[in-house]
């Protein structure tokens, strides 16, 4: 057996117990002693993954912002807009109902948003692009507000506790069905 798989595990667990202690106190109320603590290691240890708190939240945040990313690459690729924008909107929820806890900090900590500026595409990029497809080409005021509205709202929605209780797939249908309503599509019939 390499060394590889004991180091992954520990890194594994100090992301995990980083966002944990992200989520309640907020990435600026966190420390590195506060990581060291909770994981029953020294501050050493946590340094020997990562030389700064900004690198354990650029890698917190990367496999939510890469699935972001891919989402809407694919979206674009779509052929009809109302393809697109099922594509955008199904994948997006699907990545909220997956990261519940990150995508909640991604809409409330500035230490989670400074990651997002760190990627490839930076929040402005993203936010951007994810309103393109979902208000179209040449948008109105109107369907500009509707979509972000839509992406904050589920954003928002996936993380708080006031739906802690309910299953991912009963989450899931929830949230795209609302969505669905807030930028005029046509609702789905359940199976």
């Amino acid at each position: 057996m390499t060394t590889a798989a004991p180091a992954e595990d520990t890194r594994t667990r100090l992301l995990g117990t980083a966002l944990r202690l992200f989520a309640e106190h907020g990435v600026e109320g966190t420390s590195l002693q506060m990581i060291a603590d909770a994981l029953g290691v020294t501050k050493a240890a946590v340094y020997y993954h990562f030389k700064t708190k900004a690198e354990i939240t650029e890698a917190v945040a990367a496999p939510a912002i890469r699935e972001l990313d891919h989402i809407v690459s694919e979206a674009a690729k779509q052929r009809r807009r109302g393809t697109q924008v099922d594509y955008l909107l199904e994948g997006f929820v699907d990545l909220v109902v997956r990261h519940r806890v990150l995508v909640a900090l991604f809409s409330s900590d500035p230490g989670i948003n400074r990651a997002i500026e760190n990627s490839t595409r930076g929040m402005e990029g993203f936010k951007n692009a994810l309103i393109d497809i979902l208000a179209g080409p040449e948008p109105d005021i109107s369907s500009r507000v509707a979509a972000l509205v839509t992406l904050t709202g589920l954003a928002m929605t996936g993380g708080s506790p006031d739906i802690a209780q309910l299953d991912d797939e009963s989450l899931r249908r929830e949230l795209v069905d609302v969505g669905r309503r807030l930028l005029g599509r046509p609702r789905r019939h359940h199976d």
